[in-house]
């Protein structure tokens, strides 16, 4: 930092000494931002909040929407404020307008509205045409305070016949410091519905559970936490030179021919984490024994 000529003091900050605004204390870890509910670029979450509102006035009018007024942050025109062909799923949870336009015609967001099957409706792109994206003086300031960090937007739909809904604004995504409280239930789903696609219901029931305990969570030690995680053992042992399948138990257990439990593959190589005979309580799992020589 301080050293002369090549110091971080010296070449960033013309000899002057660097100077932070607050102490480093645990500031970073209080304010981050989760995304519990819906997979959009963040400075489009408010927006979708908004659009989830507005859905039961707009979906039955699409023919008659005039005019989509959004209102946000500079970030957000700068980064995702884009018109134009979208080539692919990552672009489309990137685009503002696309966000905005699904949210007002299904009423929700998942991964699955970033897919070509959905982005095909050609209602999507008649809205994302509608749409107008406005800076608010205001939500950039509100943006800009580090008290603050709010991710403002707002939506307001007007329709042909001179009418309008009411202008929904959000100032703080869901996941927000401000909203920490609130998040918590969906953020556990979210979590628990990621769990159950990496191992059985039962362990994946006991990983949330040690998580979501402060007390047992903090008592456990690392590797046993780790240990969670880990793969259940295949039953399978490979015979040793000289000795049958049968000897092992294999007719009896029916692995005499079980490669697919020995390379953790089937046939057409896709990976199998969970026991493919569907052993979902890993304590009754059978368990070879070596027999007496």
């Amino acid at each position: 930092m301080s050293a002369p000529v090549w110091g971080f003091n010296d070449v960033f900050f013309r000899k002057d000494e660097l100077r932070v605004p607050r102490a480093f204390k645990t500031h970073v870890v209080e304010h981050v931002l989760f995304k519990p509910s819906f997979p959009c670029e963040y400075h489009a979450q408010t927006a979708v909040e908004a659009c989830f509102s507005l859905h039961p006035q707009v979906v039955f009018r699409v023919d008659e929407v005039r005019e989509i007024a959004v209102s946000t942050t500079r970030s957000a025109v700068r980064t995702i404020d884009k018109t134009g062909a979208l080539t692919g799923p990552a672009d489309r949870e990137h685009c503002l307008r696309y966000c905005v336009a699904v949210g007002l015609l299904y009423g929700c967001l998942t991964a699955e509205h970033f897919s070509d099957a959905v982005a095909n409706d050609p209602r999507i792109d008649s809205l994302r045409g509608r749409i107008f994206v406005n800076e608010d003086p205001n939500y950039t300031d509100a943006y800009s305070d580090p008290d603050r960090r709010a991710v403002a937007n707002a939506v307001q739909v007007h329709f042909s016949d001179r009418t309008s809904t009411s202008k929904v604004e959000v100032l703080y995504p869901l996941g927000h410091s401000r909203r920490r409280q609130e998040c918590f239930p969906e953020l556990g789903k979210k979590l628990l519905a990621a769990l159950n696609t990496r191992m059985p219901p039962a362990r994946a029931d006991t990983v949330f559970d040690v998580v979501t305990n402060q007390q047992r969570f903090d008592a456990m030690a690392v590797t046993d936490f780790c240990d969670l995680f880990s793969p259940v053992p295949n039953p399978w042992v490979l015979p040793l030179i000289g000795w049958s399948a049968a000897a092992f138990g294999g007719d009896a257990l029916g692995l005499e021919h079980d490669t697919e439990n020995v390379f953790g593959a089937n046939a057409i190589g896709e990976n199998t984490n969970r026991d493919p005979r569907g052993w979902e309580n890993e304590t009754n799992a059978p368990r070879i024994e070596y027999p007496d020589h």
